[in-house]
């Protein structure tokens, strides 16, 4: 019998081998014969994975993404009693890939942000992967936020309105991103680039209540 192939798992590994070599010499240095050589996989085998080298790099950039997610969804999971506040600033820190073991995926992951600037395959990648954080931001701050409401003067009810949870939600999205060039190139330390992050989340729930809008 012919041995069966486990496309998929190929796909994930030649996608580890471009973030490898991305790693090391930037997007211009990902070649598929460079690519097959580091996957230990044929020219061939990349081929009938991908039909171009922009697939694989789309395919390569999706790939961190989902990572990044799980790593987002094993935090809840783990703690499945915690509040919604910490649960948001959990995702938020997995998010900004401030820790140690997770720089050489920070350089990858800027690697192409920067090529999706002139790419548009990869840019429509990227934005669907913030669009996905982006919503489960948005319910989590919308959760946060009502815990956080409770009774207050001339609200007794816990009637009135925070700010617009998906304005909060693209704005700690682009802070916890724009952290990680920050990191990277050393403007900010990385106990800095955390305490710049939890001082805005902490700064989320200590905001006055806005009244509800009459009709």
């Amino acid at each position: 019998m012919p041995r069966q192939v486990d496309h998929a798992g190929r796909r994930r590994l030649i996608a580890e081998a471009v973030c490898r070599l991305a790693d090391e010499r930037g997007l211009e240095g990902v070649t598929l014969r460079d690519v097959a050589r580091r996957a230990q996989v044929s020219m061939g085998a990349v081929q009938r994975c991908f039909r171009t080298k922009e697939e694989m790099l789309v395919f390569a950039l999706g790939h961190i993404g989902e990572q990044v997610n799980e790593r987002v969804r094993a935090r809840l999971v783990r703690s499945p009693a915690q509040s919604a506040g910490t649960a948001l600033g959990h995702a938020a820190t997995e998010v900004s890939l401030l820790r140690e073991e997770h720089r050489a995926e920070a350089r990858v992951w800027l690697a192409f942000v920067a090529q999706a600037a002139v790419n548009e395959a990869l840019a429509s990648t990227l934005k669907a992967n913030y669009a996905a954080l982006q919503e489960a931001f948005t319910r989590l701050i919308a959760e946060a936020g009502e815990d956080a409401t409770g009774a207050v003067d001339g609200d007794p009810d816990g009637n009135g309105v925070r700010a617009d949870p998906r304005l909060d939600a693209r704005t700690l999205l682009a802070l916890a991103d724009g952290l990680t060039a920050h990191v990277l190139i050393g403007h900010l330390t990385r106990q800095q680039a955390h305490d710049v992050l939890h001082a805005h989340l902490a700064g989320l729930w200590e905001r006055p209540v806005r009244p509800p809008r009459t009709r």
